[in-house]
């Protein structure tokens, strides 16, 4: 990848982080953007990559649960939410194992996008436009009412953007409730180390005649906490069986050399 670089106010120990290897494997373009909280160092793979603005998939569903949430279309992460009887399998593809009544937590587990879709028809553009602008989080751009605008369209947001959003929602500056922020960090939990624990939500979404892949979360361990943003993209006429896998490994690779994890 290009623009190595890592950025900061103070010294640091990572000048032999290698973030190229990990990539080498993974056709196509992408980046990982990680800060280092106690050092308030930023990280890039790419530093021109981390600007740029795309659909955040599922990723969305972070503060798409946070808005749920505050604007009380739901009560908490138990709440049920009935099977619509049918889904567009073409764009999001043929996932028997997600078709069914479901609470949100597992929804949100799964990424069962026909759950948020429904959420979304009950929380509305005015609202959304409102949460998203309160949060920086985005570029703006959403489209009408109820339709899954974080998959299709014009909206996105950058690796940078989801990186400072989830430093918010770390630090609470985000206009949402500790009791929701609470439930919000209960289901983002993927992963229990012995010394660290893994808060994260993948996204993929397939438009614009592209693949595009994200993990975005943070790690807490022995009293740092480091954010991340991986996002992949390849043309859809390219073939990878790990373009999913590839999203985490990546990660999994460079939070390994910071001993993250």
């Amino acid at each position: 990848m290009s623009n190595l670089r890592c950025t900061t106010t103070k010294p640091i120990a990572y000048a032999q982080l290698d973030l190229v290897t990990p990539f080498k494997n993974c056709p196509g373009s992408g980046s990982t953007t990680i800060y280092d909280n106690n050092r308030q160092l930023w990280i890039y793979s790419d530093s021109l990559d981390a600007q740029k603005a795309t659909l955040p998939a599922s990723t969305f569903k972070v503060i798409n649960l946070l808005i749920a949430l505050e604007t009380n279309v739901i009560r908490d992460e138990n709440e049920v939410v009935q099977w619509v009887g049918k889904v567009d399998t073409v764009l999001y593809g043929n996932r028997p194992e997600i078709y069914h009544d479901m609470t949100i937590k597992e929804a949100f587990e799964l990424s069962a996008g026909w759950v948020f879709i429904e959420l979304a028809k009950r929380v509305g553009r005015d609202r959304y436009r409102h949460y998203l602008t309160q949060c920086h989080y985005g570029n703006g751009y959403l489209r009408e009412a109820g339709t899954d605008f974080w998959n299709i369209g014009s909206f996105g947001i950058s690796p940078i953007n989801q990186v400072n959003f989830l430093r918010n929602v770390y630090s609470g500056e985000v206009p949402f409730s500790r009791r929701n922020l609470a439930i919000l960090k209960r289901v983002m939990v993927t992963e229990k180390g012995g010394d660290y624990t893994i808060r994260s939500k993948t996204g993929w979404t397939r438009y614009g005649g592209n693949d595009t892949g994200w993990w975005v979360g943070y790690v807490e361990k022995k009293g740092n906490i480091y954010f991340f943003a991986t996002r992949l993209i390849k043309s859809l006429q390219v073939s990878n069986p790990n373009f999913g896998p590839c999203r985490k490994e990546i990660t999994r690779t460079i939070l390994h050399e910071l001993d993250a994890i």
